[in-house]
């Protein structure tokens, strides 16, 4: 019998939303992503340890100032932990341009050629990274310039419609929309649990998936940050969906066939370009989307402020 796992995957491309290797090899995603939230999950993981020594006695061999050596730690683990995850799937690893940058073009773009470089070194060529960048305005038009130099990216913690039109707008490759911090902005305000048909994150990225089909759009749409199993099938069909190892474990657990749920519309006419002020006063219009954005980039960063101090810390 199928498993329901095994069914979605008929539908959609799953990808694992952590840096778990083992949770990797077990169910055995196209695509992985990680972010500094999942690397501090997997800090203190046993199997992860040998791999922390192994780069951190780089780093001290690299570069005498210790600051020095703190500030190049987490994009280095990152990368190492993403090539190793990379041998280990058919597709792409994301690794993520930090969020404190997600104001600033171009350092963002700096920090991705950063990042393309460092698994270059470790054999792992552009074609199999995606580079992940925050839905700024800046964070879109950094991703529209480092597309045409052929280094693909992924748009994140994308909450409005704003955001979608302009990724797609540019050209991305791939933009995550959100499914359950949506849910949960709304749970917030009107203390309702919906059904997986009437959940607001749902609706959100079902929307992101007929706007990019109605514009004849290439770019990939990869639904996002899932609370439950039921929000995952109720966006079967969904190019991507992104799965944390515990829906991945419900999933595979379970027998059934999975429906497809998303169906993406015929091509029509696209609509104009978004201009910044467009986009500004779009997305601000969106008192959802201005929350969770500013939430996320702060969380992002607080994270990664955390995995710095955790890798001070062993650098000594």
């Amino acid at each position: 019998m199928t498993t329901r796992l095994d069914s979605l995957k008929t539908h959609s491309l799953v990808v694992a939303d952590t840096g778990d290797l083992d949770a990797i090899k077990r169910y055995r995603p196209h695509d992985a992503t990680t972010n500094p939230s999942l690397l501090l999950k997997a800090f203190d993981l046993p199997g992860y340890q040998a791999l922390i020594d192994e780069e951190l006695a780089a780093l001290r061999a690299e570069f005498q100032d210790r600051q020095a050596r703190v500030e190049h730690a987490v994009d280095r683990l990152a990368v190492a932990k993403g090539a190793e995850i990379a041998r280990h799937i058919p597709g792409r690893i994301s690794t993520e341009v930090a969020a404190r940058l997600s104001f600033d073009e171009e350092a963002s773009v700096r920090k991705a050629h950063e990042l393309i470089e460092l698994y270059e070194r470790r054999g792992v060529g552009t074609d199999r990274v995606l580079i992940k960048l925050a839905s700024t305005w800046e964070g879109i038009r950094a991703a529209e310039r480092l597309e045409r130099e052929g280094i693909q990216c992924n748009l994140t913690l994308l909450f409005s419609e704003a955001q979608a039109q302009a990724c797609f707008d540019a050209g991305v490759f791939l933009v995550s929309p959100f499914v359950g911090r949506v849910t949960d902005w709304y749970k917030k305000e009107t203390g309702r649990d919906c059904a997986p048909e009437e959940d607001p994150g749902v609706r959100f990225v079902q929307g992101v998936c007929q706007r990019a089909g109605h514009g004849g759009y290439d770019t990939v749409v990869m639904g996002a940050s899932f609370r439950t199993v039921g929000q995952v099938l109720a966006l079967a069909g969904c190019p991507r969906l992104t799965i944390s190892p515990s829906l991945l474990e419900a999933l595979a657990a379970e027998e059934g066939e999975v429906a497809r749920a998303v169906e993406f519309p015929a091509a029509g006419e696209r609509p104009a370009p978004l201009t910044e002020p467009a986009f500004r006063w779009g997305h601000n219009q969106d008192a959802m989307a201005n929350d969770k954005l500013a939430e996320g980039i702060r969380r992002f960063d607080e994270d990664q402020r955390s995995l710095e101090a955790r890798l001070a810390e062993r650098l000594g």
